[in-house]
């Protein structure tokens, strides 16, 4: 068995890219060795900032002999038939033989491949896969003209320690590569896979992406503690910075105080965004005006971070005069701003937008100061604070309101009213603060499906999805009760651009939060098919959907209920099949009834009375349950097909009135097993 080693030395790949990256290395390369017949255990990959590296052990050192017959066109064929098949077998019409198939004579060739050597199928696999990787963005440079994430200097690739020839533009493979760029930057000759990582290793270059992120975790918690601080954890940004550097060094610096005057979440993101530094917290919490940042070398004289204390100093001067200057003028007063902004073709402008939200804000709820915060919400869209960082709209909206005197609650419901915005993102619950967030997520889905555009596939530019189940969330988590499709209707009249709804009922987007209530629950142990039977009711209160589906999903867990969901679909497929319509049915008399007749009847009777009168869905499920006897006894001794018309007629009437029945709590042939 062979070892494959393969790395691609280039100028400094974005962050970003680098994780795809070497999933699709691994996967092009062994999926394309694979496919010559070679396969091995499975591909390691490693990138970092300069490098992408993979490994594959326990590869076969050539591929198998293959054997194969192929059948040709028929004796007697046209000429052309038989030199194309003799062209593509490889063959000449001597090596070949003539065979009865019991269906006519045929031409049969043998076709003989001997095994190819490893070295030979990984030079073709890999210079394919550098010709057609699929970056994201690549470019061109000097004047070669093939492409890649940046310009790439060298190619290390070795089989069994043996150098594999593969080219790339003017490169050809061979077995050095550099270590760190500043600390070791000379040549290193590689012998294999072993060789080459305890030698990097020793040239200050930590391969292993998962080994630097922990140590730049574990590192940055151990230097916060030193200092009496807590590390203010960032997944995202740590997964960042590991991208950036190939030896970690963990630095700790300061910033004036006179800073600490801006609101904290300003100070953070522009450490985070525009320097990729860590924020600490005093140990109540609070932030403290020290930060942490990863080097990518050893500061032995300081300079490292004094330089960079003196870049943080001009950024948090840019964000300090933009909180300055927006607290010059009043948040309403900026409400006239949004008018210059389009929120979208078909839409009306972000000034338009506020409008609505300050309606179905009003509508959702009767606090007087509702309508203000929806109204408000987002003024901050025209402050120089959020256009140079847009991921704090909201926020500093509530910063702003607070500096207004405008009421907390009002203050409060701007600063969340884009909550939740993904599965680990908190609600909202104070009451002007539901009312807003859910306002400004339903205004969005109605807006955009009243112009048709709706997800597709995996295409979601608005994010829709998220938005309804933001809603989703909202509403379940504070128990709410909601009638949606009132909802929609007040939203879309709000709308002075748009026309009538071309679904005037919003059952469209009431089949999209079905969907996407689905995928809420699925994790929750909530099954789909519960989910559908209780929406084709026309239901359209969330909270009331989860209630009966949870109630649904106690019943079906016991012999009674599933014993009634069996004798249910019996029913209905006797009615379906006998095209039993409505205008059909008769009210039955009781005195004319059979005794197993009457007794589902009276039992259909008592259950609709006691479903009335039940207080919960649980108790609702009970009462139904009490129909699994009559109905088991009625198709036990009753024909209801019974050749007497009047009979027949009768008896489907009362297999109708129990599916309906039923149906009314959910349509149970939306119920699977």
């Amino acid at each position: 068995m062979a070892e494959l080693l393969l790395e691609l030395f280039s100028e400094e790949i974005p962050a970003r890219m680098q994780s795809r990256a070497a999933q699709d290395l691994a996967a092009l390369v062994a999926n394309g060795l694979a496919k010559q017949g070679l396969t091995a255990a499975a591909p390691l990959a490693f990138i970092t900032p300069r490098r992408m590296t993979l490994i594959i052990e326990d590869l076969p050192a050539a591929t198998q002999d293959v054997s194969e017959e192929r059948r040709g066109p028929r004796v007697g064929a046209p000429e052309a038939a038989l030199e194309g098949f003799l062209k593509g077998a490889g063959v000449t019409l001597d090596q070949c033989e003539q065979r009865d198939t019991g269906k006519g004579i045929f031409y049969f060739a043998r076709l003989a491949r001997a095994g190819r050597p490893a070295a030979e199928v990984a030079r073709e696999v890999i210079e394919a896969v550098l010709a057609d990787f699929p970056w994201p963005k690549s470019m061109r440079w000097g004047s070669g003209r093939v492409r890649w994430v940046r310009p790439l200097q060298s190619i290390l690739c070795l089989l069994d320690g043996v150098v594999v020839p593969a080219t790339f533009g003017d490169l050809e493979a061979g077995r050095s590569t550099c270590g760190h760029r500043f600390l070791a930057p000379a040549p290193i000759t590689v012998l294999d896979a072993a060789d080459y990582r305890a030698k990097l290793a020793a040239a200050k270059v930590m391969l292993d992406g998962k080994e630097r992120r922990e140590f730049i975790l574990t590192a940055a918690r151990q230097a916060a503690a030193a200092e009496g601080l807590l590390l203010r954890e960032d997944e995202g940004l740590l997964a960042e910075v590991t991208g950036l550097v190939e030896w970690p060094v963990v630095l700790i610096g300061s910033f004036d105080q006179d800073f600490m005057t801006v609101p904290p979440e300003a100070l953070i993101t522009s450490m985070r965004t525009h320097q990729k530094y860590f924020a600490l917290s005093n140990l109540d919490g609070s932030l403290a005006n020290r930060f942490l940042m990863v080097a990518n070398m050893p500061d032995q004289s300081g300079a490292i971070l004094e330089g960079n204390q003196r870049v943080l100093r001009a950024r948090l001067a840019d964000a300090r005069f933009f909180w300055q200057q927006d607290r010059q003028r009043p948040l309403a007063s900026r409400l006239e701003t949004l008018s210059e902004r389009v929120f979208y073709a078909g839409l009306g402008t972000v000034r338009d937008k506020a409008e609505r939200l300050a309606k179905l804000t009003a509508f959702l709820s009767s606090d007087p100061t509702a309508a203000r915060a929806g109204l408000l919400a987002k003024a901050d869209l025209s402050t120089e604070m959020v256009g140079e960082f847009p991921e704090l709209q909201g926020i500093m909206g509530r910063y702003y309101a607070l500096a207004d005197g405008e009421p907390a609650a009002v203050c409060e419901a701007i600063g969340s009213h884009y909550a939740p915005q993904g599965p680990s993102d908190s609600c909202p619950t104070a009451p002007i603060s539901v009312a807003v967030a859910l306002a400004d997520k339903i205004d969005t889905l109605v807006g955009f499906f009243a112009i048709d555009e709706k997800p597709t596939g995996s295409r979601d530019p608005f994010a829709l999805r998220r938005a309804a189940l933001g809603v989703i969330r909202l509403i379940l988590e504070n128990r709410l009760s909601v009638k949606l499709l009132d909802l929609f209707e007040q939203s879309h009249g709000f709308y002075e651009t748009l026309p009538a709804p071309a679904d005037p009922t919003g059952q469209a987007l009431l089949d999209f939060f079905a969907e996407r209530l689905k995928v809420y629950l699925k994790d929750k142990g909530v099954r789909h098919d519960l989910i559908s039977a209780v929406f084709r009711t026309k239901e359209d209160d969330l909270l009331t959907v989860l209630d009966k589906a949870e109630a649904l999903k106690d019943f079906l867990g016991h012999d009674d209920g599933a014993n009634l969901l069996i004798a249910y679909r019996r029913a209905a497929n006797i009615v379906r099949i006998e095209k039993f319509a409505d205008h059909m049915r008769v009210d039955p008399e009781p005195g004319d009834l059979l005794p197993e007749e009457l007794a589902l009847h009276r039992a259909r009777e008592r259950a609709e009375i006691e479903i009335a009168a039940s207080a919960t869905f649980a108790d609702k499920m009970t009462a139904m349950a009490a129909l699994r006897g009559s109905m088991d006894i009625f198709f036990d001794k009753v024909t209801v097909n019974s050749t007497d018309p009047a009979e027949r007629v009768r008896r489907l009437t009362l297999l109708r009135d129990v599916g309906t029945l039923m149906d009314n709590f959910a349509d149970f042939s939306a119920i699977e097993g």
